[in-house]
């Protein structure tokens, strides 16, 4: 894990201030940082490293995962065995991005639905995840915004049980809790209680955290005009500035006629729909990409394409296709995922990296739109049970990206967006979509509507209570 937080550090630009983060950053030769750590990351990263269970929030763009990387790294090498530290997050996506898997795989749990008693029950008769949870010491849950209150709570309610430790939350667990409780916010329906809707409802919230930290320092963008706009649109409130603003970035054009600004949808169809016209109204010849699937779950791969942002099994490419990155590569040099660009070429290749995956090893070139012009060879993707591999693909690491779901960008820094604000469904929506453009100059709008720009009030009043308005 250390390689990718190393990566990560690459790209940032930050420069550790400790001895433990200069030993690390010296260990893997990782020099020339230009900032430093944060103070509020030091705090953060200081209890974790004395065990103590810690929630990381803040906006989008704060470095809520690179922070979270650091602290996997430092649980896993210096506090605690590799093995009795889990790696989970509420979606397959985010779980993916930490190379780890999803709550509900970690807990055994299924869906999730029923009494605790039950759930209890279904845990002990899953020898796998018996074990994971007599062998946890340190559990990370990344993207918290999607678990609920009820969840929360059968959760800690098993751990204490398993644990032999019912009067300590979560049985003596230390947690790694992140996310942002003002982006897309749990899927509820009849079977759960309204009054734990969002996991800071939980009866074991408040007792299970030695420190709450809302990180404040936003590095995606550096327009200051743009951040209090954002900070806006995340907290429900715009002023007449911010509402001209958005209006001024309605049925822009681009400058640049040869960029194609990536749309943002909120439904997977609608992507599908757009991209494959798109890549039909080419006229040239389509090349089929066939994933290598290995592993003693990989018949389950399809399953998890979409909810773990896995490569698709079957991917088709074209010279003039718009495309996207959907795995770091190489960040220093700006192979990150969300990088997008266009097919020019496809390219032979017979090294080792693509024996045996395409049969013809016709690779595809990619002009990005920052300039660099690459090859794009296959890459892998795991599905994990905690430090054991049941799966793996090999592909192409592209998706078409004329179009894309708002639910995929989540965690993507992009260039440029269009977007339909008119669309948007649900609390945060708007806000997740805008936050993932570095600048105004990237940003296109059409149906524009301020009334679907609303943040939900329990979230408002719970970051008043325990944050205060920092931002």
């Amino acid at each position: 894990m250390l390689r990718h937080a190393s990566k990560i550090f690459t790209f940032l630009h930050f420069k550790p201030t400790t001895s433990l983060f200069r030993t690390y950053c010296t260990n893997k030769n990782t020099t020339g940082y230009t900032q430093h750590l944060t103070s509020q990351q030091q705090e953060a990263l200081n209890a974790i490293s004395n065990k103590k269970s810690v929630f990381i929030t803040g906006s989008a763009g704060t470095g809520k995962t690179f922070l979270v990387s650091i602290a996997i790294d430092i649980l896993k090498n210096d506090v605690y065995k590799p093995g009795e530290v889990f790696v989970t997050a509420s979606t397959g996506i985010a779980a993916c991005a930490l190379y780890g898997q999803t709550l509900h795989s970690f807990a055994g749990i299924g869906l999730g639905v029923g009494h605790k008693h039950d759930l209890l029950e279904m845990v002990v008769r899953n020898s796998d995840a018996f074990e994971r949870w007599k062998s946890v010491r340190a559990l990370v849950i990344d993207d918290i915004s999607m678990i609920s209150g009820d969840l929360f709570d059968k959760l800690d309610y098993i751990a204490r049980t398993l644990k032999g430790r019912v009067h300590k939350p979560w049985g003596g667990i230390q947690l790694i809790v992140s996310g942002d409780f003002f982006q897309l916010p749990p899927i509820m329906d009849d079977q759960y209680p309204f009054d734990r809707e969002f996991a800071f409802d939980a009866k074991c919230w408040n007792a299970t955290f030695y420190l709450q930290l809302e990180l404040t320092a936003i590095f995606r963008q550096s327009e200051r005009e743009f951040i209090d706009l954002l900070q806006g649109v995340r907290r429900g409130r715009l002023n007449e500035e911010h509402l001209r603003i958005l209006q001024q970035y309605c049925c822009k054009e681009p400058v640049d006629s040869s960029v194609t600004v990536p749309c943002l949808y909120p439904l997977n169809r609608d992507v599908k729909i757009v991209n494959d016209a798109r890549l039909r109204s080419l006229n040239g010849k389509i090349l089929k990409y066939t994933a290598r699937d290995t592993g003693k779950k990989a018949k389950n791969l399809w399953k998890w394409e979409h909810s773990r942002g896995i490569a698709p099994k079957k991917l088709e490419l074209g010279i003039g296709a718009r495309v996207m990155l959907i795995k770091n590569m190489d960040v220093g040099v700006g192979l990150m995922k969300g990088a997008t660009g266009t097919i020019v070429d496809f390219v032979e290749q017979t090294g080792k990296k693509s024996r045996g995956v395409f049969a013809k090893c016709l690779l595809p070139k990619v002009r990005f739109d920052s300039g660099l012009v690459h090859m794009i060879g296959p890459e892998e993707w795991h599905v994990m049970e905690g430090e054991k591999v049941l799966a793996t693909r090999k592909q192409i690491p592209l998706i078409l990206a004329w179009a894309i779901s708002v639910h995929k960008c989540q965690g993507m820094t992009l260039d440029c967006l269009h977007t339909d604000l008119s669309k948007a469904f649900d609390y945060g929506m708007v806000y997740v979509a805008l936050s993932r453009v570095r600048n105004l100059r990237g940003l296109y709008l059409s149906g524009f509507d301020s009334s679907k720009i609303k943040a939900h009030p329990k979230v408002l009043v719970f970051y008043n209570n325990q944050f205060g308005s920092k931002q």
